[in-house]
């Protein structure tokens, strides 16, 4: 009996088995099972590697090298109708496409002694890569003001403009031309007057710009000639802090000249006569006397028109009051004529 369970066990089990090979091998033909072993054909697996062994890596792509080209002074860039033909790299590793013709006409040393006296014809090619020593932003600036154009843009420090100006005095080129009046770079200069106006005075001054330095000066009246210390007397040179210490000075004077005069007397009247206009006389020398004492070459016309023009409260003639009046306006135009530069 047990024989028998164990035939219908094996029936039911494969019941569920044969459907699924009849399924899958319903096309291939049926064979012995000992002809279908011998006919196989034997296929060789590859043995795995250790364990121990590495598995092999692909070796790296070549990353691209990234190049930092000046956005101005770049190969396609439009500055002239012949190609650049010189790179230069800044310490900081920015390119800047150049032409050498524009270069050596204006300067004179044939740029720092990097460039040859006659360029030798490309063909359209460029010729070595030149290390120039400074940062891309004085190289900048200094390519900019030697092509002639303006680079306020950019807008660049003062530090940054300072230290531009000794590098084109390095690289041979003339100041007075290319910081002009009428050049860009002098009037990107000239907007840092406000804001410093004794450093720029005293760049001007050591380079010899006397048109920067007078425009400049004239933010210097309310500067304290006494907190000058040597070291900057000494970056100013004699000659433009003589010419400082002549504006402060020539200023005062002319103040103090200026409020001398009292108003003119009229003519006697029944109400007012030569010695009630003495009264007038005498205020104004008080409240000209306070302005002289603390005269300073910064005084504007509103602070003389506010200690001079109360006097008239005090005076019940109209005669008086109109004289007053007429004095204080031929001061102001006096005082706003005199010369506030150097």
């Amino acid at each position: 009996m047990s024989t028998c369970m164990e035939n219908t066990d094996w029936d039911f089990l494969l019941q569920f088995v044969s459907e699924p090979l009849e399924m899958e091998f319903s096309d291939v033909p049926e064979r012995p099972v000992a002809e279908r072993t011998r006919s196989a054909v034997p296929v060789q697996v590859p043995t795995p590697p250790d364990s121990f062994t590495s598995s092999p890596v692909d070796p790296p792509a070549e990353e691209d090298t990234l190049v930092s080209v000046s956005t101005t002074f770049f190969p396609g860039a439009h500055i002239h109708s012949y190609p650049p033909d010189v790179v230069l790299l800044s310490s900081d590793s920015i390119f800047f496409y150049v032409h050498t013709r524009a270069l050596l006409r204006v300067s004179e040393n044939n740029f720092g002694g990097l460039l040859p006296l006659s360029p030798k014809p490309t063909n359209g090619q460029l010729g070595p890569v030149l290390a120039v020593p400074g940062s891309s932003t004085v190289l900048n600036i200094v390519l900019h003001a030697m092509y002639d154009m303006p680079c306020s843009h950019y807008s660049p420090s003062f530090d940054s403009l300072a230290t531009a100006l000794s590098a084109l005095t390095d690289y041979g080129v003339s100041l007075k031309r290319h910081v002009s009046s009428s050049s860009a770079l002098h009037s990107l200069l000239l907007s840092y007057a406000p804001l410093c106006p004794l450093e720029l005075y005293t760049l001007a001054a050591s380079h010899d710009l006397y048109d920067l330095a007078v425009p400049t000066s004239s933010h210097l009246l309310s500067f304290s000639l006494a907190s000058l210390t040597d070291e900057m007397a000494d970056r100013i040179g004699a000659i433009y802090l003589k010419r400082l210490f002549f504006l402060h000075f020539g200023r005062a004077d002319a103040l103090k000249r200026l409020l001398l005069p009292p108003p003119h007397p009229h003519a006697a009247t029944n109400d007012c006569d030569f010695t009630e206009q003495k009264r007038l006389t005498r205020a104004w020398a008080l409240a000209s006397a306070y302005l002289a004492w603390d005269a300073r070459p910064d005084l504007s016309t509103n602070a003389i028109e506010s200690a001079l023009a109360p006097l008239g409260d005090q005076l019940s003639c109209e005669h008086c009051r109109k004289a007053l009046r007429d004095r204080l306006k031929t001061l102001i135009i006096q005082w706003s004529a005199v010369k506030r530069t150097i």
